[in-house]
């Protein structure tokens, strides 16, 4: 449980990581297109080669399991992930960012309401204060208090709650889909997904008008480095050792993470309120695992 726990809590501190690199690519002046397809491109590569070493070892070949999801349902499972990069940074064109990221934790109360619905199941009274401590800290972290009302884009905030949305499906579907698979592989799949769509929505033309002859080559590795291989890949392990529910709450240090990097890496001024909406939710994903932690200590 400990180890599903911290895989999951890894996996979000890496997509927290993720939008201070964004945020730099799009200040040399690349587009959502080439941000998101090399995203996606350079992690689906990734990802094979790692599964192509991993085939080649001794405790793969002696580990057989047997498959009972078709490939193809991973491919357009992982279109969730795909469309999550595409909605969100629209979201944060259209918006400013404190309003895109209190968007994006939506998430948190959809996977719960996602898992009730469909699966009938009920979420514990610690779960339930979780997600008020981490809704409340999400304000003050974003610095939503503190900004001037402004005019939103009705059309961002539809991208924000598309993006929430996608979010809590892909967390649904990556503990309840394909676990028979090996982590590597069920991400490499899924990934493949999430690149098609992404090629579908914006042609790759990145990869053959000269762009990777400058920044968007580092960029595009270290942006699928900590968006499209790290996270499906501790989610794969981590979500089905856990549950949704749980993971929701949990993947909620990716705001925290985002906060710390950008008062750290891009010398952002981050007031003392901010901070405390940051130990809020901290405390936030404390609470619902005291148990655990108590049985391991």
């Amino acid at each position: 449980m400990l180890k599903g726990i911290l895989l999951v809590f890894f996996g979000a501190c890496s997509f927290g990581i993720l939008s201070t690199f964004v945020k730099l690519a799009y200040h040399d002046g690349y587009t959502l297109g080439d941000v998101t397809g090399a995203q996606a491109f350079f992690g689906a590569v990734i990802l094979w080669v790692l599964f192509f070493f991993q085939t080649r070892t001794a405790s793969y070949k002696s580990k057989e399991t047997i498959i009972k999801t078709p490939w193809w349902k991973m491919v357009l499972a992982g279109t969730c992930t795909g469309l999550v990069s595409v909605f969100y940074y629209q979201c944060v064109k259209l918006v400013p960012n404190s309003v895109a990221i209190i968007l994006l934790m939506q998430f948190i109360w959809m996977s719960i309401l996602m898992e009730y619905f469909i699966f009938k199941k009920r979420p514990t009274g610690l779960q339930f204060l979780a997600i008020l401590l981490v809704l409340a800290g999400t304000v003050l972290a974003s610095g939503m208090v503190e900004a001037s009302i402004q005019s939103i884009s009705l059309k961002g905030i539809g991208f924000g709650l598309l993006a929430a949305l996608c979010y809590a499906g892909f967390l649904m579907l990556s503990g309840r889909i394909g676990n028979e698979y090996p982590p590597l592989k069920k991400s490499a799949l899924m990934i493949t997904g999430a690149c098609l769509l992404i090629f579908i929505i914006f042609p790759p033309t990145f990869l053959f008008d000269g762009a990777l002859n400058g920044s968007l080559l580092k960029w595009g590795l270290i942006i699928a480095v900590f968006g499209t291989v790290i996270p499906p890949l501790f989610y794969a392990e981590g979500v089905p050792r856990i549950g949704t529910a749980l993971s929701s709450i949990l993947s909620a240090a990716e705001l925290p993470v985002a906060v710390m990097m950008a008062g750290f890496v891009l010398q952002e001024q981050v007031s003392f309120l901010r901070w405390v909406g940051v130990a809020v939710i901290l405390s936030a994903m404390v609470i619902p695992n005291l148990k655990y932690l108590k049985r391991k200590a």
